[in-house]
């Protein structure tokens, strides 16, 4: 559609080929009032169900988002949810030890009242056959009769330390287990004999296990933040661990046709993984907080995942493109503090609490020179030189640092300030510098470094026609609503320069928005007024 219908004459366009890459995102389902533990979607595609600290099951239209059931309620924390592989039952497990299987078209409790393990419950899966497996703080894996609620067979012990994640193979003969005793093992699911030796290579605690479609690879996701790929034969690791998580993964899925790997973890991202690569090929931003467990629909085009933030939240799982920003335009992972155009706008320089200055080009949306390193904390404040040539970034180091944009090389670093330095500002000149901390401003020689005796402030020049409030970008000429940034953005800065606007993100992504002439605003520039009030 952007394609097709886009005219940058008529409307904003946005650099760095961030319009051809809109957001994955395509429903948020509010309801849980805490945690969301667990999501999993039904065999047929049409419902997802999700489990929450709030104590409750809740059943959702994945096309629609709206609750096809009250909520199914346990008496304590509900920690894994899943569906039997007819999709006519919903198995769930809790807190205090209880699994239960519900109706999956009523919401009746089948098997009610029973405590099935002597601890919390971590994590349940079903099997092709009828069969329940769980893992529990207690250190065992257990199998029941889903129809009778009795144990199949005595329970799997092997585990130094706590069950964290089970999984069925797809023929449901095979049990995959993880703990926090970091390994990873697999089970005979008939007799609970142990099938392999244990799978060891992760560093901290396994939290989440998977089978892939065909049976033939396991994947496991550790707080040592890698997901990690193995032999379900041998249990030999067949790639290398898989980084890019800047936290622990919480929880991993294999794509129904096997050739992805989607990922969960504290960070608050979803990334999605070439299974035989090994290779990143998408990341979806826009929790909260952190995404407790990620689950692929039957078909493979969509992804759901639960998090902290009590939010459930659907993507559409298009591996084709980027579903971020484009890597032109895609900075550190870290939030940014403080953007700031070049006097004609053809630059934007970003501060970030990666300790990094980077400058980018408007247009294209590409970085001009490497990374600008030598702080040793988050960059608070940048401008640039009246020329363009130069940069002044303040730090929470305490020192104010000058960089040369040609060279990418620091030619001076200025100490003076006891505390983080907030904000900077080159005289309109280009001779001075002027800085400021919580308690004082200095002013310095621009060439030499020299502290000068001045009182004067920080003073960005601004050659803006446009302005942000509350989100909502305003024409200042006419006092026009231009448009809304999204909420998804989560933006922590933002600069404008004639009709262009920058914006930093806390994810440590730059959009630059080039709005059209005001000539298209229209002759009436009292439309606008007062629509931020809607």
């Amino acid at each position: 559609m952007y394609k097709t219908f886009h005219d940058a004459v008529l409307f904003p366009f946005i650099s760095g080929a961030f319009q051809q890459s809109w957001s994955a995102l395509l429903l948020v389902l509010p309801g849980h009032q805490a945690v969301v533990t667990s999501v999993a979607f039904s065999p047929d595609r049409t419902k997802i169900i999700s489990a929450s600290g709030d104590k409750t099951v809740r059943v959702w239209d994945a096309n629609s988002g709206a609750e096809v059931l009250p909520p199914l309620r346990h008496e304590s924390v509900v920690s894994s949810v899943t569906f039997s592989p007819d999709g006519r039952r919903i198995v769930s497990g809790s807190a205090d030890g209880a699994i239960r299987v519900w109706d999956a078209a009523s919401g009746a409790d089948v098997l009610p009242g029973l405590k099935w393990h002597e601890e919390e419950v971590t994590s349940v899966a079903c099997s092709p056959s009828g069969h329940i497996v769980s893992g529990s703080y207690d250190d065992t894996v257990r199998v029941w009769n889903a129809a009778s609620g009795k144990e199949v067979f005595s329970a799997i012990r092997g585990h130094d330390k706590a069950v964290i994640a089970v999984a069925f193979s797809p023929d449901g003969t095979r049990i995959a287990s993880g703990s926090t005793d970091k390994t990873v093992r697999v089970w005979d699911a008939t007799t609970g004999v142990e099938f392999l030796q244990p799978m060891r290579g992760h560093e901290k605690a396994v939290t989440s296990v998977a089978f892939s479609p065909d049976g033939s690879h396991i994947i496991s996701g550790s707080e040592d933040k890698t997901v990690r790929v193995w032999d379900a034969t041998s249990g030999v690791e067949v790639l290398p661990p898989l980084r890019g998580h800047e936290e622990e993964v919480t929880s991993v899925a294999f794509s129904p046709h096997g050739a992805h790997i989607a990922s969960g973890s504290e960070d608050k991202t979803v990334r999605v993984w070439n299974r035989f690569s090994g290779t990143e090929v998408l990341t979806l931003r826009g929790h909260d907080h952190r995404v407790n467990s990620v689950a692929f629909s039957p078909d493979g085009t969509r992804i759901v995942s639960g998090s902290r933030d009590h939010s459930v939240r659907v993507w559409y799982d298009d591996v084709t493109s980027d579903a971020e920003v484009s890597p032109a335009t895609r900075g550190p992972s870290y939030g940014m503090n403080s953007v700031a155009f070049s006097t004609h706008g053809a630059l934007v320089v970003s501060g970030s609490d990666d300790k990094t200055v980077r400058v980018w080009d408007t247009t294209s949306g590409t970085e001009v020179v490497p990374a600008l390193r030598g702080h040793d904390r988050g960059v608070w404040s940048v401008a640039f030189s009246p020329d363009s040539t130069h940069i002044v970034s303040g730090s929470e180091d305490k020192t104010v640092r000058v960089w040369d944009i040609s060279s990418g090389m620091e030619v001076l670093t200025l100490r003076g300030h006891t505390e983080a330095v907030d904000l900077v500002s080159f005289s309109r000149d280009g001779s001075r510098i002027i800085s400021q901390s919580r308690s004082k401003t200095i002013s310095w020689d621009a060439s030499m470094g020299r502290r000068l005796p001045s009182n004067d402030k920080p003073n960005p020049v601004s050659l803006s026609t446009i302005y942000t409030i509350d989100g909502w970008v305003v024409d200042s000429a006419t006092d026009r609503t231009l448009c809304k940034l999204p909420t998804i953005l989560s933006a922590t800065c933002s600069a404008a320069c004639g009709r262009s606007l920058a914006v930093g993100t806390s994810d440590g992504r730059l959009l630059v928005v080039h709005f059209p002439p005001l000539l298209f605003m229209g002759s009436d520039a009292q439309a606008g007024k007062g629509r931020r009030s809607m």
